[in-house]
């Protein structure tokens, strides 16, 4: 399945008459201009290897054994449809044999997973908060997604709010929208009762929320950072405010489970809003291209290394025996029909009677 969408992203698609046209600029991005956008990438994984770190008891597991794990995870994710569980099921298995005790690692990836997906959210808002009235409306599609975006932000906030509250009346909200989505009603409130909860659960430990909230913005913005590189690379101009717009756009709607990673979604969002925003068209592809590869494909290649580098050699894990091929693994992740809430329900549950950062946990009142 790779092997046939990567020739198809390398091979087939620079054929395309006007990829053609932009593909020839390619050789105008300079050495350097290149390795800052592909550190960039890289200083954003790490970040977001802090951002799991923060919630991970002190002293459990050093930051680059966990940098090495989320490579891991990220090129499961990165090669399965609807990644997000079997990534975080192949982490939690390597976090468990690095001496972290299992609780503590659910706890941590449902954590930054949530905490991760909103923050996105928020810088999207802020984003579109400052775009719109200093641009209007650039182009019909961005007009659209800007609207949806601010509609389900606004809905979303709303429900969750009064979920946390208790309220029965955002519990109906929800069944009235499933229905029209033809959901099964119970379910869906059951996963935004998931949510609220471990929203609720997040904002009770100060601490923890701001690292999460710190580390997580450092991870959006590395991102986003070097997708400007990519594009100022090719002497594209591109507003602060428009790169946050398209950037946040493509990464929300990446959660459609069409292929895995948001491979060809993140694509088709970023190079038509990046040009609606000014960019040339062959500025914009060329730009979206080169970031993609920084972003999806050499974070797989990483992947695989950092995995084999888990199994085998001196930083190796313990119990590395217990530890099968990456291709392995991948393979039996399709197998699995595991979504990211089932599984955040069954691992994701926060540790009780251990401190979480070092500090003592206060006991329930009755």
């Amino acid at each position: 399945m790779m092997g046939v969408l990567f020739l198809v992203y390398f091979f087939v698609i620079p054929l395309i008459p006007g990829f053609r046209n932009a593909f020839s600029h390619l050789r105008d991005i300079s050495p350097p201009w290149l390795v800052l956008g592909f550190g960039l990438e890289m200083a954003a994984l790490l970040a977001y290897s802090a951002l799991t770190h923060a919630a991970i008891p002190r002293g459990r597991i050093s930051l680059m054994r966990l940098f090495r794990i989320q490579l891991s995870t990220k090129a499961v994710s990165s090669i399965v449809p609807a990644g997000g569980a079997p990534g975080n099921a192949l982490g939690y298995r390597l976090l468990t044999l690095s001496g972290v005790e299992g609780p503590d690692a659910g706890f941590a990836l449902a954590t930054v997973g949530l905490g991760s997906a909103v923050v996105l959210n928020l810088l999207f808002l802020v984003a579109l908060v400052i775009s719109i009235p200093l641009r209007g409306i650039v182009n019909r599609w961005y007009g659209l997604a800007a609207l949806a975006g601010v509609t389900l932000l606004v809905v979303a906030a709303l429900i969750v709010i009064g979920l946390l509250r208790g309220e029965a009346g955002a519990e109906r909200i929800v069944r009235g929208i499933a229905k029209r989505l033809k959901v099964q009603p119970e379910r869906a409130v059951e996963v935004i009762r998931h949510v609220a909860g471990r929203v609720r659960e997040l904002f009770t430990d100060k601490r923890l929320l701001a690292k999460v909230t710190a580390w997580a913005v450092a991870n959006w913005l590395l991102d986003a950072a070097a997708l400007w590189v990519f594009t100022r690379s090719l002497g594209g101009k591109l507003p602060l405010d428009g790169l946050l717009v398209a950037f946040c756009l493509a990464n929300l709607l990446a959660v459609i489970p069409i292929l895995p990673g948001g491979l060809g979604v993140i694509e088709a969002v970023l190079i038509p809003t990046l040009t609606g925003f000014g960019l040339a068209v062959d500025t914009a592809t060329i730009s979206v291209f080169v970031y993609r590869i920084a972003q999806y494909w050499f974070p797989i290649l990483l992947g695989g290394l950092a995995y084999l580098s888990l199994r085998v050699g001196p930083g190796s894990i313990e119990r590395r025996d217990s530890l099968m091929g990456l291709r392995d693994v991948a393979r039996d992740a399709t197998r699995d029909d595991t979504n990211g809430i089932d599984w955040a329900k069954e691992f994701g549950r926060r540790p009780t009677g251990r401190p979480i950062h070092g500090e003592p946990l206060v006991p329930p009142t009755e």
